[in-house]
């Protein structure tokens, strides 16, 4: 048996002998009167001593154990081969992220119990036999509970863990598990580096040395960089994580920003998505949960820095970057609307302070479509201009322009269209203002012969059309 998760199987029958398995677990944080007390244990007492890597190592444990057989993949194997892709899952009130990158590929949670299938169905999608990595961020269910799923219907490279074990059953199968099909497993430690593949840092940010009381303040934290794009992934981390990593003088500084926590008040401090600085902020979360989430004070506070995708909205988010450039993807799978694509290119996404890609949202907002229409259509010109003549301001979020045949789909981010106000969309490329937004690509969309647009609320109904 690993030695690792032999330790964690010890305190967890501990645990259950204190009485303690009886308490509620797995479930995210609800208002501060219905927390659940986390077990302290200490990082000392389950892990084995690791040496804590420089800039160059590698996370990669010697084993004797037998270990899957990941099979070889050629780059041609993978559509975004040459390419860094991440995927955001939608899995409802939940985390999944999948890392892919020149037929190497790192899973990060895999959502509740009920997402396993889910998450399963979309490596198929993507063509994936076997994971190199797979990620735990922490223990709770809306991570870890499709993580028996992976584990029986995939060979594991090797399986990253933050060692600090948790009274639930369901934690206790997926070790159980991990060690029963012999998976190398890892305690992941801050500072060290993950290699997934040649050109591409992973780098592990958190957990601290410390060990925290609040299992979200545990969570694994990655920041994955390709040349001049960089992802921070923050799992379930508030506050407490956020100061600790800045405190030790990590770089936060990223691009593309994994909230942490569904955007609850429990992180995304003022001081530190300042110090992120992101263009883009995906938030996991599921629709109309019981949580709050995401909370109104950090939606407003993502919105004033950058733009918010969240899975609840957009559905799948998919962000593949070539190192200099990125691209937006989402979809949105609902049984009364069609899949939603839409996709977004910033030509210059290291440049950080950028006002005229920033949209906040005023007070006052209406949901009413009363009063939108497409006002101009240029097919030569490649825009399509959308109105507001009703009497107050309409969030676009979600909303979707479609041409034709449904050959090409924008998907509004957060985007406020004041009362009297028109914005213009165009097809190229460019920043986005509050007049003016951009599809993103450089080939032309609407076609000359003649042409129509579509505008579609964001619950799927049109709303209007004009043909050009």
């Amino acid at each position: 048996m690993n030695k690792i998760i032999k330790w964690i199987l010890i305190l967890f029958a501990v645990f259950v002998f204190l009485g303690i398995l009886g308490q509620p677990s797995d479930q995210q944080t609800k208002p501060a009167d219905q927390q659940q007390e986390i077990v302290d244990t200490t990082a000392e007492q389950i892990s084995e001593p690791v040496k804590e890597a420089p800039e160059t190592d590698l996370v990669n444990e010697d084993t004797s154990e037998i270990q899957y057989s990941i099979p070889e993949r050629s780059a041609s194997d993978s559509p975004q081969s040459g390419n860094l892709t991440v995927h955001f899952i939608d899995v409802g009130q939940g985390d999944s992220i999948l890392v892919e990158y020149d037929g190497k590929t790192m899973l990060i949670d895999a959502g509740e119990n009920n997402a396993g299938p889910t998450v399963t169905a979309f490596l198929q999608e993507q063509g994936i036999s076997s994971l190199d990595y797979v990620v735990a961020t922490h223990p709770h269910a809306d991570h870890i509970g499709g993580m028996l799923t992976m584990l029986n219907e995939y060979p594991i490279g090797q399986f990253i863990d933050p060692g600090y074990p948790h009274t639930s059953q369901t934690y206790e199968k997926m070790l159980t598990a991990i060690d029963k099909k012999n998976i190398p497993f890892h305690v992941a430690q801050r500072g060290e580096t993950i290699d997934l593949a040649q050109g591409i840092e992973i780098r592990v940010f958190n957990p601290g040395k410390k060990q925290s009381d609040d299992l979200n303040e545990n969570s694994v934290v990655l920041k994955i960089t390709d040349r001049d794009v960089s992802f921070l992934l923050m799992g379930d981390a508030g506050l407490e994580a956020e100061g600790s990593i800045m405190a030790d003088g990590y770089d936060v500084d990223a691009d593309i920003l994994k909230v942490g926590h569904h955007a609850s008040t429990s992180g995304s401090g003022q001081n530190f998505i300042q110090a992120v600085g992101p263009e883009v902020s995906i938030i996991e979360v599921g629709a109309d949960n019981d949580y709050g989430h995401p909370h109104a004070e950090i939606l407003q506070r993502l919105q004033s820095v950058s733009t918010v995708y969240r899975t609840d909205d957009h559905g799948t988010i998919t962000i593949t970057t070539d190192g200099s450039t990125y691209t937006v993807t989402t979809k949105k799978t609902a049984p009364s609307k069609t899949s939603a694509l839409s996709e977004v290119t910033t030509a210059d996404p290291t440049t950080k302070s950028i006002p005229d890609n920033t949209i906040v949202a005023p007070v006052e907002t209406s949901t009413s479509d009363e009063g939108i229409e497409i006002s101009g259509l240029s097919l030569k010109d490649e825009f399509v201009k959308i109105k507001n003549s009703g009497s107050s301001s309409v969030d676009l979020r979600g909303w979707q322009i479609k041409d034709e045949g449904d050959k090409h789909t924008y998907t509004f981010p957060s985007f406020q269209l004041e009362a009297g106000a028109t914005v213009t969309l165009y097809t190229a490329e460019g920043y986005n203002t509050e007049t003016e937004l951009y599809w993103g690509s450089g080939n032309p969309f609407w076609n000359n012969d003649g042409d129509t647009a579509f505008l579609y609320d964001n619950e799927g109904y049109l709303i209007d059309s004009l043909r050009g």
